[in-house]
């Protein structure tokens, strides 16, 4: 088996090894024989795959398409997407009073005050105040190309491992909602009179770093205008995982119009780990301080995942926001 088929992971308290073994083939054709037509393949989502070499990470119809449909927006609140790039046994916790609902009661606060969309239910889980059906809506997706695009595999090999500086893309994809949450967003839209609805989840992506500049300098492209250099010995081997947020404008009909991701938080792996094929897992600790991390690069040091939250809702609908105070604690 090769290394890419048994990974080393780091469990979150650092000392625990834990292995994620797959079988690709098998994997393979079990997606290929279910997913041409069922909830969660991406034929016929309303946006076709896109492979981007650079940020901004979207797709979709075009922004100026977007803006010239004015009518009335509304909005789902967040959630967390657990085992969206991984087994979610490695995920940060996202019970009541973890670091993670914290997170989210922010998050979603912030999103209604920005005042584009309109809240379409009460409360944060979805699942709570509908029935289970509604737990399957456009599933965004965004990370490291994976292996044979098999969702949840690892990286796809770059072929250019020694120099990190050639051709490498990040996916980006939205899988169909299921029938019944297609009907239940028709309803809750037409009783709200908005027409498209705007779905965003926070959860863990993959990202390579790659190397650029005749230094060599290592960097992580996060997000629109948003990348951090990384330490020289980084691994360029190794993904590094990412909070960020996905999101997707849908019509009535539960087609995706425009998706797009933002990551605002990256869990560096050490060089020593990643020399035997670990990676650093993002931990509860990690979702705390990404609660209060600011953008020193940007005037006033907003919070980080309010300028991701702010910048993937203005790209999605294409509309601009009101400026709360992004700094607000």
């Amino acid at each position: 088996m090769t290394r890419r088929g048994k990974i080393l992971r780091f469990a979150q308290d650092d000392k625990t090894l834990r292995f994620n073994m797959s079988i690709r083939i098998v994997v393979f054709l079990s997606l290929a024989l279910y997913g041409c037509a069922s909830t969660g393949a991406t034929f016929r989502s309303g946006v076709g795959d896109a492979y981007l070499e650079h940020p901004p990470y979207y797709a979709g119809q075009s922004r100026e398409i977007t803006a010239r449909d004015t009518t009335r927006i509304g909005h789902l609140p967040i959630a967390f997407q657990r085992g969206a790039s991984q087994p979610a046994i490695f995920d940060p916790r996202d019970g009541t009073g973890s670091p993670i609902d914290q997170l989210l009661e922010e998050m979603n606060a912030y999103l209604d005050s920005l005042g584009v969309s309109t809240r379409l239910v009460e409360g944060r889980r979805v699942s709570a105040v509908a029935h289970a059906a509604t737990q399957f809506p456009p599933d965004v997706r965004f990370g490291c190309a994976p292996h044979l695009g098999i969702p949840g595999e690892d990286c796809a090999e770059r072929g250019d491992s020694a120099l990190g500086r050639g051709y490498q893309t990040m996916q980006l994809a939205v899988g169909r909602p299921s029938t019944e949450w297609i009907t239940w967003n028709r309803e809750i839209t037409a009783a709200s009179g908005t027409t498209r609805t705007l779905v965003i989840t926070l959860e863990i992506g993959q990202y390579l770093a790659r190397q650029e500049g005749w230094r060599g300098t290592k960097v992580l492209e996060l997000g629109t205008s948003h990348r951090e250099e990384l330490p020289w010995l980084t691994s360029l081997e190794t993904p590094v995982s990412v909070l960020q947020i996905t999101g997707a404008l849908v019509d009535r009909d539960g087609k995706a119009l425009r998706i797009g991701a933002e990551g605002f938080v990256a869990r560096r792996t050490r060089l020593l780990v990643s020399s035997v094929g670990g990676q650093e897992l993002l931990s509860d600790d990690d979702v705390r301080v990404a609660r209060t991390a600011c953008r020193d690069d940007l005037q006033g040091k907003p919070l980080a995942w309010r300028v991701a939250l702010r910048r993937l809702v203005s790209s999605l609908t294409a509309r601009e926001a009101p400026r709360p105070s992004d700094t607000a604690r």
